[in-house]
């Protein structure tokens, strides 16, 4: 038996279909998740969003009997500057993730930290500022549904790509109804340390996701890269945290066929740590 406080994310096997996902998900022992709503990155979410979609997958869910964490969103680059219909359509694409989260059970929404590019669209400050607003906007709305907002505010790919930035645009959310996720694999893949990026977020983190890396690559199974699960989650227990963790396996270093092995290795060695 897994801990209890131990999930899987649906993006661990985005190669099968929603309903076979969670099939599998399931019989490995599982029983909770967090449910990628990434089109391009995992498809179990329709890419146009609409309330049939919604009522389809909450079917699913239904049938699964897994309890949903958070829901894995994105609402287009929020360091990009919009106005007149793209400003309406970004809200309405809230809106649809936020009754999708609503309808599964979900504690909260996840969206990302900024556009998949480094390089700031305007200068760093205006573009952090910019994220800033808008997750908390976000928040806002979701705190309406009595939903909670999380950002993955260290992510290897995206603007808030190293602990610096992370911290920079963390520090503009403290006061704000937006909470943190941890990814252990991006912080290391940033060049930082999962302990170290643990202990300098704090009590702003709300959820941690599991993966390994190495520094430039976050597609690493557990065991495969150079996380330091046991001295992270340590911090983590110093530091008091309570909340969940998901594994989240998007590794390319093993074939479709042993995920399932790959993701019940991992979640016995995490169980043990945790």
């Amino acid at each position: 038996m897994f801990h209890s406080r131990l999930g899987c994310s649906s993006i661990s096997f985005r190669h099968q279909d929603l309903p076979t996902a969670l099939s599998t998900m399931s019989a490995l022992g599982f029983k909770e998740i967090d449910l990628g709503a990434l089109p391009g990155v995992c498809d179990h979410v329709p890419y146009t969003l609409d309330r049939a979609a919604v009522a389809a997958v909450s079917e699913d869910m239904a049938e699964s009997g897994l309890r949903v964490r958070s829901v894995n969103g994105d609402i287009g680059d929020l360091n990009v500057p919009s106005e007149g219909q793209a400003v309406t359509d970004r809200r309405e694409h809230l809106d649809r993730l936020l009754d999708l989260a609503e309808a599964v059970g979900a504690e909260a929404l996840v969206l990302p930290c900024g556009a998949l590019d480094h390089r700031p669209v305007r200068t760093l400050e205006e573009d952090l500022d910019l994220v800033a607003s808008e997750l908390a906007s976000a928040g806002e709305a979701a705190a309406e549904r009595g939903l909670a907002l999380w950002t993955e505010s260290l992510h290897a790919l995206r603007l808030c790509w190293n602990l610096e930035r992370a911290l920079a645009l963390a520090e503009r959310l403290d006061g704000t109804r937006v909470r943190h996720v941890l990814d252990s694999s991006h912080a290391v893949a940033s060049g930082g340390d999962f302990g170290q990026a643990g202990r300098a977020l704090g009590s702003r983190i709300a959820h941690v996701h599991l993966r390994d890396a190495v520094p430039g690559d976050i597609h690493r199974s557990i065991g495969a890269g150079e996380v330091g699960f046991e001295e992270g989650l340590a911090a983590l227990r110093e530091l008091g945290y309570t909340g969940h963790f998901t594994l989240e396996l998007e590794t390319r270093d093993v074939e479709h066929s042993e995920r399932p092995a790959a993701a019940a290795k991992a979640a016995e060695l995490i169980t043990a740590l945790i």
